[in-house]
C-alpha cells in the first residue's frame, strides 16, 4: 500500500500546508497551460483551502499572486485562485512521471512524493465515484441530476487538448470538465446548460453531475456532462473541408441556425435588456483597444482607423436585446455529430471576471466570434482562401437569420465594431501566447481599420 498522509478524512487536511509544498507549486504552476500568468512572476502562493478528497488524493484551492511588471497604461491583476487535485504518494511509478511535481521534505507529508492527480487512473476513477454519489467532503459538495445514470467502472482518460481547464473523458459516455482558475460564484459552465436543459433545448448537452465548494467562498469547481464520441468539433471540420477543396457553407449555413436556437432559448431562460447602450459599448471597446496597443506595437498605426468602428455605434440603434449568450463562441466551441450541431464550452472567456461573463449582453458578440472564426480556419493553408471565408460567413448569418428571425448583416456598424472588439482580443492573445499567428488577426485589423471594413 503506498504511504500517506496522515490526514482527517473528508476534512480540512493540513492546517499549515509545509512550506516545501507551497514552494514545489509556485515552481510548477507556471509550466502548466491552464495557468494564466505566465507573463508574470509569481511572487508568492496561499494555500485558500486543503482537503482529503480520499486516501492519497488533496484537493487545494491556491491563490497564485504576481511580482509587479511594468505595464504602460495599467497594472497586472493582483493574482487568480486555481484548484489543484494532488496525488500522494511514496513512490510514484514510471507511468506517471510527467505529472511528479515533487517530495515534500517537512510535515505530515514529509518524505512523499507529489504529484497531478488528474493524471492518475485510479485518482480520476474515485473522482468519478464520488460525483456518482452525491454529498460532500468538508467544504466540498458533490451533486447530480437523479435522472441520468453515471455507471460505475467507466475507463477515465485525460483529453491533451484542454487549455484554459482540465477534461476527463469517462468510457466515451460523459466528459468531466475541471475548472482550473476559480471564481466566486456558478460558474456559467453549468448555469447555461442546465437552463437550457430544462427548456427542451437540444443543442447542448446537459449536466449529469457537478461539484463545488463552500469555502473559502462558493463556487463551481466541475462539471460532468454526456460525451458525443462520433462528433468532431468545428474547427477540425473546417481545415478538413479547406485542405479537401470542399465548400463548408452548408454546414455554416446549419451551425447559424444553431446558433440561433441557443440564444432563443437563452433569452427565454434568463431576462433580456430592452435593448444595449451604444454609448457604453462604444466606449469600453475604445478602452480595450487603447490597452491592446500599449502592449502590442504592431497595432497602434491602426488605432485611429479602428476607433472609427467603435465611434459608428454612437447615435445609432442598439441592435437587438441584450441577453446571457455563449460568450466565447468559435469554431471549437462546436460539435457536429451527422448533421446535427452541438454548442458547448459555455464558461465564456476566464480572463473576465464571472459577473461579467454572467452579465447579459449582445448577441452579435457570439455572431462576431464565429465570423472571426471562419476568417481563423481560411488562413491555415497558404494561399488564403478569403473567398471561402466570406462564403461561409455569409451562410451562417443567413442560417442565423432564417432561425432568429433578424438578420446579422443588417447590423452592419453593430457587427463591424464587435468583430473589431474580437480582432483586438486576438492580437493580445496572440502576441502573449502564440506570436506566430499574430499575421491572422493583424490582417482582420488592417481591413477593420478601413471605413466600412
Amino acid at each position: 500500500m503506498p504511504k500517506t498522509a496522515p490526514l482527517r478524512p473528508g476534512g480540512p487536511a493540513l492546517d499549515r500546508p509545509p512550506a516545501t509544498l507551497a514552494g514545489l507549486l509556485r515552481e510548477w504552476l507556471p509550466g502548466q497551460r491552464w495557468f494564466a500568468g505566465k507573463d508574470r512572476p509569481v511572487a508568492d502562493l496561499d494555500v485558500l483551502s486543503t482537503t482529503e478528497l480520499f486516501p492519497g488524493c488533496l484537493h487545494l484551492l491556491v491563490h497564485a499572486s504576481h511580482a509587479a511588471v511594468p505595464t504602460p497604461g495599467g497594472t497586472p491583476p493582483p493574482g487568480d485562485c486555481y484548484q489543484l487535485l494532488l496525488g500522494v504518494r511514496e513512490h510514484v511509478s514510471p507511468r506517471l512521471a510527467r505529472a511528479f511535481i515533487g517530495r515534500v521534505h517537512e510535515g505530515p507529508l514529509a518524505g512523499l512524493a507529489v504529484y497531478d492527480a488528474l493524471q492518475d487512473p485510479r485518482s480520476a476513477e474515485l473522482l468519478l465515484e464520488r460525483l456518482r454519489h452525491p454529498g460532500a467532503a468538508g467544504p466540498l459538495r458533490f451533486e447530480s441530476d437523479p435522472s441520468v445514470s453515471v455507471p460505475a467502472g467507466l475507463a477515465p482518460r485525460l483529453l491533451d487538448a484542454e487549455q484554459s481547464n482540465s477534461s476527463l473523458v469517462y468510457g466515451d459516455r460523459f466528459i468531466l470538465k475541471v475548472f482550473r482558475r476559480i471564481q466566486p460564484g456558478v460558474n456559467p459552465d453549468l448555469e447555461l446548460p442546465g437552463a437550457l436543459a430544462a427548456r427542451g433545448c437540444t443543442r447542448v448537452p446537459s449536466p449529469a453531475a457537478w461539484f463545488g465548494t463552500a469555502e473559502p467562498w462558493a463556487a463551481t469547481l466541475g462539471v460532468l456532462q454526456p460525451f458525443l464520441p462520433d462528433a468532431s468539433d468545428g474547427w477540425a471540420l473546417a481545415l478538413r473541408a479547406l485542405a479537401a477543396g470542399d465548400e463548408f457553407t452548408t454546414e455554416a449555413h446549419e451551425l447559424g441556425e444553431a446558433t440561433a436556437d441557443v440564444h432563443l432559448a437563452l433569452a427565454a431562460a434568463f431576462p433580456s435588456d430592452a435593448g444595449g447602450d451604444n454609448d457604453r459599448t462604444a466606449a469600453a471597446m475604445t478602452g480595450r483597444l487603447e490597452a491592446a496597443a500599449h502592449s502590442v506595437a504592431a497595432l497602434r498605426p491602426f488605432v485611429p482607423g479602428l476607433r472609427t468602428a467603435f465611434g459608428a455605434l454612437v447615435g445609432r440603434d442598439a441592435g437587438p436585446p441584450e441577453q446571457r449568450i455563449h460568450g466565447d463562441l468559435h469554431l471549437g466551441q462546436v460539435l457536429r455529430a451527422g448533421r446535427d450541431w452541438f454548442v458547448i464550452d459555455f464558461e465564456g472567456e476566464p480572463s473576465k471576471p464571472l459577473a461579467e461573463r454572467r452579465s447579459a449582453q449582445s448577441p452579435v458578440r457570439d455572431i462576431a466570434g464565429m465570423l472571426r472564426s471562419f476568417d481563423y480556419a481560411a488562413r491555415q493553408r497558404r494561399p488564403w482562401r478569403p473567398e471561402w471565408a466570406r462564403r461561409c460567413r455569409e451562410a451562417y448569418c443567413a442560417g442565423y437569420a432564417a432561425r432568429a428571425g433578424w438578420d446579422p448583416r443588417t447590423k452592419h456598424a453593430l457587427l463591424r465594431a464587435y468583430e473589431t472588439d474580437r480582432a483586438v482580443y486576438e492580437v493580445l492573445y496572440e502576441a502573449r501566447h502564440r506570436p506566430d499567428w499574430l499575421p491572422v488577426p493583424m490582417a482582420a485589423i488592417e481591413r477593420l481599420a478601413v471605413r466600412g471594413g
